[in-house]
Formats: C-alpha cells, structure tokens, sequence
C-alpha cells in the first residue's frame, strides 16, 4: 500500500527489531520502511476484520493498489509515457511516425528530393 494514500503522518516508537525486519522487507518490494510498516497494518487490519487468509488480504491489497495506479495518473509525464506505451503497443506509433516522414517529405523542396 502506498504510504502516499496518508494526508496526515504521526511519529511512533518502534522496537528496533520490527524496523530493522521492515527494513529488509521493504528493499525488494521497493517501499520505503514507513511504506512496509503500513503494509503490514493494513494486512492485519484487513485479516482481522474480514475473517480473511493472509494470502487473500494481500491479493486484496494487491488489487486496490493496482486499481489506484490505473485510475490516478497525477504526473503529467506519466500520462503521456502511458499514451506513448499504449501508441507503441498498438503499433499506432509506428503508423503516426510514417504518416510524419511522408508528410515531411511532401513537404521538402523539389530539390532536396532529387539530391
């Protein structure tokens, strides 16, 4: 769960080994330790009032936060790698790229085309 979804942030006291095991968990996952410590609170909190398995919780988390990804695109940046991801996979990239070339090309001086 991204710890980006928190508009308010509060400090607690953590034993140092539940930081240091965040820690380690949160480098292949690529969170930042506060990110894994909400991940596993969410879990928890998700495992212990829904009745579900470990396993489904995180399915469940797993679902949301994709979901959240598809549906919020704040960096204008990210938008449009996404337009030219989807443009490159449908091959419309490609066609747009020829439609250019020709259009430049109609475009450049008799000249320049005979050399």
């Amino acid at each position: 769960m991204s710890s980006s979804s928190s508009s308010a942030f509060s400090s607690v006291k953590l034993p140092a080994g539940l930081v240091r095991q965040a820690k380690e968990a949160a480098q292949p996952q690529r969170r930042s330790v506060a990110g894994q410590i909400e991940y596993w609170a969410t879990l928890g909190r998700i495992a212990e009032e829904t009745g579900l398995t470990v396993q489904e919780a995180r399915e469940a988390i797993a679902r949301y936060d994709a979901a959240a990804r598809h549906a919020e695109v704040a960096d204008p940046v990210d938008a449009i790698e996404a337009r030219f991801l989807a443009a490159e996979s449908s091959g419309r990239l490609a066609q747009a790229v020829r439609q250019a070339v020709l259009d430049n090309r109609s475009k450049a001086p008799a000249a320049r085309r005979a050399a």
